[in-house]
């Protein structure tokens, strides 16, 4: 398959359209499956997902969740139904959320096609676990009948019997060989938009199996390091797993699993795919650790720029840096830039040059107004590319 080109990583960034050699991933080709009104594979973007964690019978705080996790930036949802009150409210769900939802569905096939019936965008299920071909049939039908794509979710904590008495233990044979054997149930029954995950809570074990799993076959990837643990742990773990994959262009659409607010899930989701540059939201902070030369707190004051900058969804960069060492070389290639310098003020810096001094006494309140007004001339600017494309077409 296809791999990563070269060296990526930069916060070089003010030509958000430029690709350089270096930092150049050549995505797996895959073919496009529809979730919803997102597109997923091919040469989509790569889209971040979550899973709430309310009771989905609770539709009020179900929907409120959503809510929190639409506004994080979260293309797609997933809603766990186990049980029939749960389908139940899941037509309200689906019709107050804004994104595709995904009803997560295990064992029980009615209540995969209770979800399709109630709006699932798409059923994650695994065919060969909900029982005789009959039924099989009917919830394929009901995806069918529904506009609904499905996710085959293999899990190295939950696979077949027969798997582990075949190959003794969880290992990537044995989950491709679970995810290949769910997918020719759905292709004998001609359907075929679907994605695959195989998933472990090992990082070696999921980048093994995906790596085996792209080879074998052309559907879209959901790639995730399953229980991956708390915040800061969990974060990292993925970080590396899914960060190899994706830099090995593997991955159509993420979800990162923490033990931790599902909002947290988008923001790490971002962050990994921003840092690979296959993504951009919102602003990318290049800032330095601090040490004994900074002009200011830097790590105070960044703390403060994450909060007061968490609404701008314009990709761009920001770099706050605490000395003069290193400052000015990152300030040349970010779109706003502040720089430590002595006597209580620092150098701002707009689009790679020097702007003005500026007193680190409100410093952070002209940081975040020179974003702001940045951020509107790039949307403003994009906004017109689109007309005048529109206009040429």
């Amino acid at each position: 398959m296809p791999q990563s080109k070269a060296y990526v990583g930069s916060s070089m960034s003010l030509d958000h359209t430029h690709v350089r050699p270096w930092r150049h991933i050549e995505r797996r080709k895959s073919r496009q499956i529809m979730v919803g009104n997102v597109a997923v594979g091919g040469d989509a973007p790569i889209t971040v997902q979550s899973m709430t964690n309310t009771p989905t019978s609770d539709a009020g705080a179900t929907i409120d969740q959503i809510r929190r996790l639409e506004e994080a930036g979260a293309d797609i949802v997933r809603v766990s139904c186990p049980d029939e009150d749960s389908t139940a409210a899941f037509k309200t769900i689906a019709r107050e959320a804004k994104v595709p939802l995904v009803a997560d569905i295990h064992f029980h096939y009615k209540r995969g096609i209770e979800a399709a019936q109630a709006g699932a965008a798409c059923l994650r299920i695994n065919p060969g676990n909900i029982g005789s071909a009959d039924r099989v049939r009917e919830v394929i039908q009901a995806a069918k009948d529904h506009g609904c794509s499905m996710r085959i979710g293999v899990n190295a904590g939950s696979l077949e019997k027969e798997l582990l008495e075949k190959y003794g233990e969880p290992c990537p044979d044995a989950m491709v060989e679970s995810a290949l054997n769910h997918a020719r149930i759905l292709q004998d029954h001609d359907f075929h938009e679907f994605k695959i995950s195989v998933k472990a809570s090992d990082p070696f074990l999921t980048v093994a199996a995906y790596q085996q799993l792209a080879e074998a076959i052309d559907c879209p990837l959901h790639l995730g390091v399953t229980e991956a643990g708390p915040l800061r742990t969990g974060t990292i773990k993925s970080a590396i797993g899914m960060g190899s994959m994706l830099w090995a262009g593997i991955g159509d659409t993420i979800r990162v699993s923490l033990a931790a607010d599902p909002v947290e899930e988008i923001k790490v989701g971002f962050d990994i795919l921003k840092s690979l540059g296959l993504r951009h939201r919102g602003v990318n902070i290049i800032a330095c650790p601090s040490c004994a030369r900074q002009g200011f707190n830097v790590i105070e004051t960044v703390g403060i720029l994450e909060e007061k900058l968490a609404h701008v969804t314009t990709p761009m960069s920001l770099s706050i840096i605490g000395c003069v060492v290193n400052g000015p070389g990152e300030a040349l290639y970010t779109d706003v830039g502040f720089t430590g310098g002595g006597k209580g003020a620092g150098m701002v810096y707009l689009n790679g040059k020097i702007a003005h001094k500026q007193a680190n006494d409100g410093m952070i309140d002209e940081i975040v107004q020179q974003v702001e007004r940045k951020a509107a001339e790039l949307d403003a600017a994009r906004a017109a590319d689109k007309g005048a494309l529109a206009a040429a077409e």
